[in-house]
């Protein structure tokens, strides 16, 4: 007997209805979700000596299995037919879903295996429909090997996922491609758009050396053949593998805060209509009510209340309990408890010292495009490509490194769409504008890998 632990496709916050329904039908076709375990122990010579696989399990009951209206996780039982003198302990597990939509599955426990107990399988990744990929989906149990110490069954098993990882180089990635592959940055610019917007490729040459992204595979432009070409700018739909996308919870804080962004921007420019004095502050006021006004919410206790009962978090960011207003940011606290705090001449000088920082005074030597876009973001894209691409989710290196890359490539590649592009956000709010990357490029010329860890970094700084 097993359990297995998955989340259906959802949108935002909340269960997705249709995909659930065809996914039903699926189900009473005889389209269902399968699972073959494969031995750690004993090889199969008529598969290349790679570890025996079991015969296939189905997930039980998924069409009588109510699903919650919001994202959520759902168990399923399910019974394998495995004969342990011939099989030994299952070290990996094959899955096929029959099913017309994705699902996120997080584990697999097998209880009471003969002679070893339970075995736990952590997978946390998004299976598509078999139709979409063009090998089987592998999983291994919660176990750590050095290649050398890998099981002698489960070695094919552990190259061939490493291979399916990095791709072949070839067309453009979709979203359920697992391809981890490098680039340039090369689509940052849009020449076909006008000269304006056209800009150098990044990486690759003496001149503009810069750190690896993911590779999208999209066409290139018309105008420049190195250059590629671009997703509709409001686009959130720029490949990243799959389960380096937000989760649900995340994506939902992200799209909140992107609400509450465009209501700071429309709102003034609406007003700024019936203002002769059109992107000037009249007067302090004018700053304040990027802060103030908006719709005041209820009491703490009332709001927390309504929290508690409400199971979607992009409502819950929006409907915060510790003061906020609705679609305003958080008051700054050098003016929340006085907004004439910060006129006083001793936080004048700590402003002009400090910056924003209260406990750190130095010079002004860098910008945040290289101390946070550079050398915190797209530096780390590489090894979280090289980490993909070489070391297999059995090794202990990976386990200790995955947490640590988490939403990085998401992030990028959002920051390539609407904030680092030409005419991007970046390039209309710093002084550098268009030149901004190639900027950052020459500076990136100075980066030695050596010099990033303590207490190397630390006395450079």
């Amino acid at each position: 007997m097993g359990t297995v632990v998955l989340m259906k496709k959802n949108v935002l916050d909340l269960h997705d209805v249709k995909a659930s329904f065809l996914d039903r039908i699926h189900e009473l076709l005889g389209k269902g979700v399968s699972i073959h375990l494969i031995s750690s122990v004993h090889p199969d010579p008529e598969n290349g000596w790679r570890g025996r696989i079991g015969k296939a399990a189905f997930l039980e009951k998924w069409v009588q299995k109510m699903t919650p209206l919001t994202a959520a996780e759902t168990s399923f039982s399910i019974t394998f037919d495995w004969d342990h003198s011939a099989m030994g302990v299952p070290g990996a597990f094959i899955i096929r879903n029959h099913h017309h939509s994705q699902f996120y599955l997080k584990t697999l426990t097998l209880d009471d295996v003969p002679g070893h107990g339970r075995v736990h399988f952590i997978c946390n990744s998004w299976v598509y429909p078999a139709h979409r990929y063009k090998y089987d989906r592998i999983f291994f149990s919660n176990k750590t090997y050095l290649p050398c110490q890998t099981p002698e069954p489960l070695r094919q098993y552990r190259q061939q996922e490493l291979a399916n990882l990095r791709g072949n180089g070839k067309g453009e990635l979709k979203e359920w491609d697992r391809v981890y592959d490098y680039a340039y940055y090369n689509d940052l610019g849009n020449p076909d758009k006008g000269d304006a917007y056209a800009r150098p490729v990044l990486g690759g040459s003496m001149e503009y050396p810069y750190p690896r992204r993911g590779r999208t595979g999209r066409k290139p432009t018309k105008k420049d053949p190195k250059s590629e070409s671009r997703l509709p700018l409001l686009s959130l739909d720029i490949y990243v593998p799959r389960d380096e996308r937000f989760g649900h919870v995340k994506f939902s804080d992200f799209l909140a805060y992107a609400l509450k962004s465009i209501a700071q921007v429309l709102l003034p420019e609406i007003s700024s209509l019936f203002d002769k004095t059109i992107n000037e502050f009249d007067s302090f006021e004018d700053v304040f009510d990027l802060y103030n006004g908006g719709i005041k919410l209820p009491g703490k206790a009332t709001v927390s209340k309504v929290r508690n009962r409400v199971p979607w978090e992009l409502l819950k960011e929006l409907v915060r309990n510790d003061g906020e207003r609705f679609l305003k940011f958080p008051i700054p606290e050098v003016i929340k408890e006085d907004k004439s705090a910060w006129r006083t001449d001793e936080e004048f000088a700590r402003e002009m010292l400090a910056g924003v920082n209260p406990v750190i005074i130095s010079r002004l030597r860098v910008i945040i495009l290289i101390s946070h876009w550079l050398n915190t973001h797209a530096v780390i894209e590489p090894f979280i490509i090289a980490t993909n691409r070489q070391l297999s989710v059995l090794h202990p290196i990976h386990k200790l490194l995955q947490p640590h890359f988490r939403d990085t490539m998401n992030i990028n590649a959002l920051a390539r769409q609407i904030l680092i592009n030409a005419g991007g956000m970046l390039e209309i709010t710093v002084f550098p504008a268009r030149y901004s990357m190639e900027m950052s490029a020459v500076l990136y010329k100075n980066w030695v890998f050596t010099e990033q860890s303590l207490p190397a970094d630390l006395i450079k700084r």
